[in-house]
C-alpha cells in the first residue's frame, strides 16, 4: 500500500470516528426554541452578521422586524437593500438620530430610545415575527438610556416561545449576557480607521 493510500485510509478511519460523535451528539439535540441572541465586542461585523441571518429568515419565509437603535439617522446599504427587495418580508423601523456625539442631547436620545424600545415590544409580541433584530440597542443599555432590567424581564417572561431576538452593539450588560442562549463577541484584531481610512460603502455601510 502507497503512502498516500495509506494516509487517505487513516484519514477515512478518524473521519468516519468523529462522524459517529457527531451524529451520536445531534440526536440529543431534540429542542427547539426562540432564542435570544448577542453580537458584541469591538470587533467589526455585529450588525453585519445579523443582517446575514435576516437573509438566512427571508430564505425560509420566516417574517422578520428590525428596530435600529442610535445609528438610525444613517442611510445604510442594507437598509436600502431591505426596503427595496424585501419591504413584505422584513419591517425595518429607525429609531435613532445618530450617534451620541452627533446629536448632543441626551434628553432627546432618552426618548428616541424608549420610543424604540416601546415599538421593538410590540414587535416581539406579535407572533408574526419569528425574527426581531434590536440594532445597537447595546448602546442605548450601555448609556443608560433604557432599563436593563426591564429589557431583560422582557425578553425572559414576555418573548414568544419560538420568536427569536437579536440584540446587537458593543458593552452588552452582564445581565443581558447572563439572560442570552447565544453570545457572540466581535474581536478587534485591526481595523482600517487606525491608519486614516474612513468609512466606505459597502463595508461599513
Amino acid at each position: 500500500m502507497s503512502d498516500s493510500v495509506e494516509h487517505n485510509e487513516r484519514h477515512k478511519a478518524k473521519m468516519a470516528k468523529i462522524k459517529a460523535a457527531r451524529d451520536r451528539m445531534m440526536a440529543t439535540k431534540t429542542e427547539k426554541k426562540g432564542l435570544i441572541m448577542v453580537h458584541t465586542g469591538p470587533g467589526k461585523g455585529k450588525s453585519s452578521s445579523g443582517f446575514g441571518m435576516i437573509m438566512r429568515c427571508i430564505a425560509h419565509d420566516m417574517p422578520v422586524a428590525v428596530v435600529q437603535f442610535i445609528k438610525g439617522a444613517m442611510a445604510t446599504g442594507e437598509r436600502a437593500f431591505l426596503e427595496d427587495h424585501f419591504a413584505e418580508e422584513v419591517k425595518f423601523h429607525v429609531s435613532g438620530e445618530g450617534f451620541t456625539w452627533e446629536t448632543q442631547d441626551r434628553e432627546r436620545d432618552i426618548a428616541k430610545a424608549e420610543a424604540g424600545w416601546e415599538l421593538a415590544k410590540q414587535l416581539i409580541r406579535d407572533p408574526a415575527n419569528k425574527f426581531v433584530m434590536l440594532d445597537e440597542i447595546n448602546i442605548a443599555l450601555r448609556n443608560d438610556y433604557l432599563d436593563i432590567d426591564d429589557v431583560v424581564d422582557f425578553l425572559l417572561s414576555e418573548k414568544p416561545d419560538m420568536t427569536h431576538v437579536l440584540l446587537t452593539g458593543r458593552n452588552a450588560k452582564p445581565e443581558l449576557i447572563e439572560a442570552a442562549d447565544l453570545v457572540t463577541e466581535m474581536t478587534l484584531l485591526k481595523h482600517p480607521f487606525r491608519d486614516g481610512i474612513k468609512a466606505q460603502a459597502g463595508v461599513e455601510f
